[in-house]
């Protein structure tokens, strides 16, 4: 399977001439999945605070329009996520898109509270997290950014017969910690682990750094996103995670603490 992830510009808008760029790559690149970076379109908000309900709903607005559009571009699926509505703040929701329907697969659940990245004052966590779903006939699970430097859910994913680990980003410029989170989710889980994340620097600030990657199962770097080449595919083969998924370190049995 012809899987591509990516690095996309901050405040993406889906229509423009930037992203008919973007749509044109993806054609060419003729991808089974794409994986996008964490909330892909338009402004990030948490780079402020308090939180604001009208641009909170000006977020949900411009992902329901970027979803809409992403459902046009003719990838057969696609991992992304956007914001829905939970009471007084927003759920930062991982969804595939799959044969024109959005469904969700996952929610963010370990949220920051910093300088840039003041998540927590704009989202919470939401109930269905960590479960394996089977998009275009392989079985995934889903990481949304911080998710993945709490690595007992890879190693979890894995155990449940994960081939991909989804990392959807929207980090800043300590970049070699994202790619030591990812080269570990990949050896632990004895999946393919493939990451895309946003770059440049938001209204409040708040710069991204890029560097989308790939990693095969046991942790083999693939590839690795930069502004001349912001959309990479690998082939993920499934026999080839199932096999490394019985060796080692996937097959030592799990302790109790």
């Amino acid at each position: 399977m012809r899987v591509g992830f990516v690095e996309w510009p901050e405040g993406l808008e889906p229509y423009g001439p930037q992203w008919g760029e973007i749509t044109n790559r993806l054609a060419d690149a003729r991808l089974d999945m794409l994986i996008t970076n964490e909330l892909p379109f338009g402004p990030w908000i948490a780079d402020r605070r308090p939180f604001d309900r009208e641009v909170a709903q000006a977020c949900v607005d411009i992902h329901a329009e970027g979803l809409d559009a992403l459902r046009g571009i003719g990838i057969p699926a696609i991992v992304s996520s956007r914001p829905v509505w939970a009471k007084d703040r927003l759920l930062n929701q991982a969804v595939a898109i799959e044969g024109g329907r959005i469904r969700a697969i996952h929610t963010k659940q370990y949220i920051p509270e910093e300088p840039g990245f003041y998540e927590a004052s704009w989202f919470e966590p939401g109930e269905d997290c960590f479960k394996p779903a089977d998009v275009a006939g392989l079985r995934l699970g889903v990481m949304l950014c911080t998710d993945a430097m709490f690595n007992e859910h890879a190693r979890s994913y894995g155990r449940q017969g994960t081939a991909l680990i989804a990392i959807l980003r929207a980090a800043g410029m300590s970049t070699e910690n994202w790619l030591t989170a990812g080269r570990m989710a990949a050896l632990v889980s004895g999946s393919y682990v493939v990451s895309s994340n946003r770059y440049g620097c938001s209204g409040g600030g708040t710069e991204f750094g890029g560097t989308g990657f790939a990693f095969g199962p046991g942790g083999t770097p693939l590839a690795v996103t930069d502004p001349a080449n912001p959309l990479l595919v690998i082939d993920v083969d499934p026999d080839v995670a199932a096999r490394q998924q019985s060796e080692y370190p996937c097959y030592v049995p799990e302790r109790g603490i």
